[in-house]
């Protein structure tokens, strides 16, 4: 039972990380720095991201996110999502983990990083008028997009999953901001009001889209190559991240919420995955030992 334990926690980790330990390199510089970043421990982005729901907004966002044609374009034509899809995931974790751990040099260097990979993706798309409009992934539509289904996904799954934020997100969505400046969004939603407005403008307005790239990456996040032993969990997050999106563009998904009890269900699976690699991550801990190190100066 303990190699099994001990083999599924390798899997988790090498699938999260790309380390079999959960500690690459790059976090283990969380604890280089000098001042405590964009978050201090305790705040809403902080304990939001730490969370083991997480796992659940992860894959809520990667649905959601490719209801935009253009969104779905840059992933479809410049990103390796197919030939490394566990590479891109960890290179997910490593930006959303500097940024809400690090010091504000670092997180500022890794938002600067992304958007220079940002640099070279750029093409046509259509939209869900018909109308065929060239896209840069620094267009400011495109990256309120990606920052509004991010924070909303991450905000919605912590709520139902976990709880325990007041104000019902609204400060997390105001902290949480400054990222979306530093990544090229001009005015990202600061309420929770404002982030489902925006949500809601790009569904009304025709930006919106499903075409069969649309269902094949619905298709390959259903059912992505994970190990064997992680797919029973996996299945039970990919369908609780289902039942958080709202039902508008869940229909345009061509996704159904299941009518078992899905989120009591996760919060089972989330409770057994924290047995298995522990309530708090590498990257957390040296984030931590950073700010012990800034209290005893």
């Amino acid at each position: 039972m303990r190699a099994t334990t001990a083999n599924l926690k390798r899997e988790v980790l090498m699938t999260f990380t790309g380390d079999p330990d959960g500690n690459p390199e790059w976090a283990q510089r969380l604890a280089e720095g000098e001042d405590t970043g964009f978050f201090p421990v305790g705040s809403d982005p902080w304990v939001i991201h730490s969370s083991f729901p997480t796992l659940v907004a992860g894959i809520r966002a990667l649905l959601v996110q490719a209801l935009h044609p253009g969104a779905l374009a840059g992933v479809h034509d410049w990103s390796r999502f197919r030939e490394d899809p566990l590479g891109r995931l960890a290179g997910t974790i490593r930006w959303l983990a500097t940024v809400t751990f690090a010091d504000t040099e670092r997180a500022e260097a890794e938002c600067a990083r992304v958007r220079r990979l940002h640099d070279r993706v750029s093409g046509t798309y259509v939209t869900g008028t018909g109308a065929t409009v060239d896209y840069s992934a620094h267009d400011d539509d495109l990256a309120t997009w990606v920052h509004t289904v991010f924070a909303d996904s991450f905000l919605t799954t912590h709520l139902a999953l976990q709880g325990g934020i007041d104000d019902g997100g609204d400060r997390y969505v105001r902290e949480w901001a400054p990222v979306g400046t530093l990544l090229g969004v001009s005015t990202p939603p600061r309420s929770v009001a404002e982030l489902r407005r925006d949500i809601d403008n790009f569904r009304t307005s025709g930006a919106l889209r499903v075409d069969d790239r649309t269902r094949d990456v619905v298709a390959f996040v259903r059912r992505p190559p994970l190990h064997p032993t992680l797919m029973p969990a996996y299945g039970v997050l990919f369908a609780a991240a289902v039942a958080t999106i709202p039902v508008e563009l869940r229909r345009m998904l061509g996704l159904r919420r299941t009518p078992l009890p899905i989120l009591t269900t996760a919060r089972v699976t989330l409770w057994a995955l924290r047995l298995v690699i522990g309530t708090t991550s590498p990257a957390e801990l040296h984030a931590l030992s950073r700010h012990e190190r800034l209290r005893a100066n």
